[in-house]
């Protein structure tokens, strides 16, 4: 069962998931998005796992500081243990520096670069920022293995539709750029065709075509 919640401290809202226990956890670890950044308390309690899914274009290191209180604050209330401790630290990264192998446990994670890993401090549990989010909680029990390859399809669909808009455009330009050159090549043939050059020509006027002169 995945757990999804709605943050409005930002505009449009943040889409956030969670994991309702450790083989949830480990099916969000299996098949998250690119797009996906991954919650989790740094000082070894045990914590659901909390996931934004950014907007696109948006990154992992840039997200708004009212949407990383509110994640923060998630993270801490899905914490057994770190909802009752003050003075926390929640660490996050992006999914896709997530690191699992066969010798961790079901829902452990590590990371591949732990410069990609950035800290936020929570002094205490501030309740109305949790009820906030509490009320626009919804319980599913979505296919995730499904979700990801629809996901991946759609990906691989706009790069298609990408591609052959470069390609048309490309094929646009060389078209342009031949048309234009040819105009340039062909400038003055309508000066030196056949009929102009015999009337500009001595050889064929009358003998007394200078008298027009006289």
């Amino acid at each position: 069962m995945v757990y999804y919640f709605t943050s409005t401290a930002v505009d449009p809202p943040a889409h956030v998931y969670v994991g309702k226990d450790k083989y949830e956890n480990e099916e969000l670890i299996k098949y998250g998005w690119e797009e996906d950044v991954w919650f989790f308390h740094v000082d070894k309690l045990s914590s659901a796992h909390i996931y934004l899914r950014l907007p696109e274009g948006g990154t992992w290191d840039a997200i708004p500081e009212p949407l990383l209180v509110d994640l923060a604050q998630l993270t801490k209330a899905n914490s057994i243990e770190g909802n009752k401790k003050d003075n926390i630290t929640i660490i996050y990264t992006p999914w896709s520096n997530l690191k699992k192998d066969g010798s961790m446990e079901v829902g452990q994670v590590s990371f591949k670069d732990p410069r990609k890993v950035k800290r936020i401090h929570v002094a205490q549990r501030e309740n109305p920022i949790v009820n906030r989010l509490n009320k626009t909680k919804v319980e599913r029990k979505p296919d995730l293995e499904q979700e990801r390859e629809d996901r991946q399809k759609e990906l691989r669909r706009r790069e298609q539709a990408a591609l052959q808009a470069r390609r048309k455009e490309e094929a646009r330009l060389a078209q342009e750029r031949k048309e234009k050159k040819w105009q340039k090549d062909h400038a003055y043939d309508d000066i030196f065709s056949q009929e102009n050059m015999e009337a500009s020509s001595n050889q064929n006027r009358s003998e007394d075509w200078e008298d027009d002169f006289m």
